[in-house]
């Protein structure tokens, strides 16, 4: 099974609350919401469409908890509550012990012992979505397959950047990209192991 990351970023490379303002969820950043501004119906059905596809999810706990609450109340919706509800969600934990989000399976202890065996399984895509932190743990452990980025045309200038200022280097293959109407620029890369360099 392939594991995909799949995540919205600004220019600068932040993917720290896109959504809104939540205090809550990231303290002391207030410059959540940059997503909302380039609201674009063919993004959303891209984005609708990466959910569709994997057969399931790997979830930090920050996300699971957030999704649980909004999508798992719209788990016949039809559309991302239905997407992510129906299928096996995998989320990583050292607090939460019993989920009541159904399909869903924890993971602690030895993390990528975890994520190796569900990679070793045939076919089909493991997909991350939101998670930043959980992301940049498994790109550092060369877990990553591949990368589906979707960059929103706003610099924010602060906040928790998906690739860190030191870490891992990585060749990256483009296999997709699509350009949508309000700048939003969808890149998918498959990870090509070390870069060379001149």
């Amino acid at each position: 099974m392939k594991l995909t990351v799949s995540l919205q970023l600004t220019l600068d490379g932040v993917a720290q609350t896109n959504g809104g303002n939540n205090e809550e969820m990231d303290p002391g950043f207030t410059r959540g919401g940059w997503a909302l501004p380039h609201n674009d119906n063919d993004a959303v059905q891209y984005i609708l469409e990466t959910w569709q596809r994997p057969d399931a999810f790997l979830l930090g706990r920050k996300t699971y908890s957030l999704f649980e609450t909004y999508w798992g109340a719209r788990s016949d919706d039809g559309s991302f509550g239905e997407a992510i509800s129906s299928k096996p969600k995998y989320l990583v934990s050292t607090t939460v012990s019993n989920p009541a989000w159904q399909q869903t399976t924890v993971i602690s202890g030895d993390v990528a012992d975890h994520v190796r065996k569900l990679k070793a399984q045939p076919g089909g895509e493991l997909l991350v979505v939101g998670s930043a932190a959980l992301a940049r743990w498994l790109l550092e452990h060369e877990l990553v397959d591949e990368l589906n980025l979707l960059q929103f045309p706003v610099i924010v200038g602060e906040g928790k950047r998906l690739f860190p200022e030191q870490g891992t280097d990585f060749a990256l293959e483009l296999t997709d990209s699509r350009v949508f109407g309000t700048g939003i620029v969808a890149l998918s890369y498959r990870m090509g192991g070390r870069p060379e360099y001149a």
